[in-house]
């Protein structure tokens, strides 16, 4: 891990107005490359990955007035985390603020103004996506759901991630939407197989489901 680090995960948004989903598929492709730069394989992720980044410094302070803000100081990203608030909060929060540093390059032009949601709405919804994705990994949550680590409170404690955190996971990933199609009162029972349906949360533009 070096300095181009923010460069290389920068290069992955394309420099024009994106939809909602497309921003969605973006910060997990950052995530992907995140992870595979600092070859990282396993739960759960350490705060490090962002804390030793270059240009980037993180400050727990207490007491605080928000869970987290960023702010660039001419020679360096600042990221300051509400340290009074639970431990796996402030976690979500630095991954949450990491994102606005790299999309601070692009904030003006990237998340436009839709007719659902404000540019500041869909900022926000794009870093807590982002947040999610990092701590929780798509590919990692299967892997634990399918050697049967499935109680939310297990899954929170493998990621150090809040059940909240796992809850919203397993709904994006379509994990806990399983319906089986042999059950005769499911209208469209017809075999032995089960489908993932997916999950579009009231009143919010929802993330992608995976695949």
């Amino acid at each position: 891990m070096n300095r181009a680090i923010l460069t290389s995960l920068r290069d992955v948004v394309p420099v024009r107005p994106l939809s909602q989903s497309e921003a969605y598929r973006i910060a997990e492709l950052q995530v992907d490359r995140l992870l595979t730069l600092a070859e990282l394989r396993q739960p759960p992720v350490p705060a490090s990955l962002i804390e030793d980044l270059p240009k980037i410094q993180v400050r727990y302070l207490r007491p605080w007035p928000v869970s987290g803000c960023t702010d660039w100081t001419g020679a360096m990203w600042t990221i300051a985390i509400n340290a009074a608030e639970p431990r796996v909060r402030q976690r979500f929060t630095l991954a949450h603020e990491f994102k606005h540093v790299l999309d601070n390059r692009f904030i003006d032009l990237i998340y436009r103004d839709l007719p659902t949601m404000t540019s500041v709405q869909r900022a926000e919804a794009v870093c807590d996506y982002f947040a999610g994705c990092l701590l929780v990994p798509k590919r990692w949550l299967r892997a634990a759901w399918t050697s049967g680590i499935q109680a939310p409170v297990a899954l929170a404690r493998l990621f150090d991630v809040s059940t909240a955190a796992i809850d919203t996971r397993l709904s994006q990933t379509g994990l806990n939407q399983r319906s089986s199609r042999c059950d005769q009162t499911h209208p469209r029972a017809t075999g032995r197989y089960y489908r993932i349906g997916n999950v579009v949360t009231a009143g919010q533009v929802a993330a992608p489901t995976a695949n």
